[in-house]
């Protein structure tokens, strides 16, 4: 068979779009092109999905190999689509068998000698990928405790090219597959934060602290530098309650994007279970408190703060920079720039 097809997810700001993978290899000089909007480490990606398989002892066409990512009218970003483009080519090739991998997720980044390598966003990819319908997702194993995180997705753990695809030509003769391995954490632990017990003295503000705490309601602290302002902000998270499951999904999906979850390996779930504290500097440029960016659209402060109960500290109103939020739904945030909506 010339054609091999997988699946794979692209990531938009924080929501994925699940993408179909196809390679089909014909006959002519050996090239290797990639079509369907891919931005430059995308279209890199030839490069060490070539150098992976000849590492792993395993043969791509030597013909001309064509890969497409569809929807071709998206934008593809990053190196996570390496793994889903060379399983393609591999099946292009007859190496593996489409039917193991028509409806099987990949994402990660290949290195060089075949490992596959963790990307950021896996679990905002990993739910897009369960509301589309698929069951099944090859991850980095860096990525797998994050990845595990969605009820109803099978995850498998990947170290290199050379043992997935071993693994497929198992299943394909119907012989016996190692035991799939996740890695297993513990309930995350409770963030330590300051605790408003510390405070002497500030009736008033300790007041108006819980009463918008219990009530969900915005704060405005006007007085003089070491007024202690910063001191009772940085408290507040203490006094919100812990988030329901698919808030704290939605938040531990906005610290996905940035790269900015742990891999699980001391034991602890990479979930967020509290909103967090965000405090960005009152310097801060538009694009990082709001997000934005000129090429990937990335998640800004008030994205990193939960959207029903955040604990947004805007110290000095932004040195009386205004940043303007036009509202188009309750708890929605939309970013444009010259390449993408989101």
């Amino acid at each position: 068979m010339t054609l091999g097809r997988t699946r794979a997810v692209a990531v938009t700001g924080i929501e994925g779009v699940p993408i179909e993978v196809e390679a089909d290899s014909a006959p002519g000089l050996p090239a290797f092109t990639i079509v369907g909007m891919p931005d430059t480490a995308c279209r890199q990606a030839p490069d060490r999905v070539r150098s992976a398989a000849a590492n792993s002892a395993l043969q791509l066409p030597r013909q001309r190999v064509t890969v497409n990512l569809s929807p071709a009218s998206l934008p593809k970003q990053g190196s996570g689509f390496d793994v889903a483009i060379a399983i393609a080519a591999l099946a292009a090739a007859g190496v593996v068998d489409n039917a193991q991998i028509a409806e099987v997720v990949h994402i990660g980044e290949l290195g060089l000698d075949g490992t596959i390598r963790a990307v950021p966003g896996v679990l905002p990819a990993v739910l897009a990928a369960a509301a589309a319908g698929l069951t099944k997702v090859v991850v980095p194993t860096a990525n797998a405790a994050e990845a595990a995180l969605v009820p109803g997705m099978e995850v498998l753990p990947a170290t290199d090219l050379g043992s997935l695809v071993s693994r497929y030509r198992l299943q394909h003769k119907g012989k016996p597959v190692p035991p799939v391995v996740v890695p297993t954490t513990s309930e995350p632990a409770a963030p330590i934060v300051p605790d408003l017990a510390d405070v002497v003295g500030q009736v008033e503000a300790r007041f108006a602290l819980e009463a918008a705490a219990a009530g969900g309601h915005h704060m405005a602290m006007v007085g003089p530098p070491g007024a202690g302002k910063t001191m009772l902000a940085e408290r507040l998270p203490g006094l919100l309650p812990a988030l329901g499951v698919d808030d704290a999904l939605q938040v531990t999906a906005v610290h996905s994007v940035l790269g900015a979850l742990g891999s699980g390996e001391d034991g602890r779930s990479p979930l967020l279970t509290h909103p967090p504290f965000v405090a960005p500097h009152h310097g801060a440029s538009m694009a990082s408190v709001v997000g934005g960016g000129s090429g990937r659209i990335r998640p800004g402060a008030i994205s990193r703060a939960h959207p029903d109960r955040p604990a947004l500290f805007l110290e000095r109103s932004r040195a009386g920079r205004p940043v303007a939020l036009v509202p188009f739904a309750p708890g929605v945030l939309h970013g444009t720039n010259r390449r993408t909506t989101t």
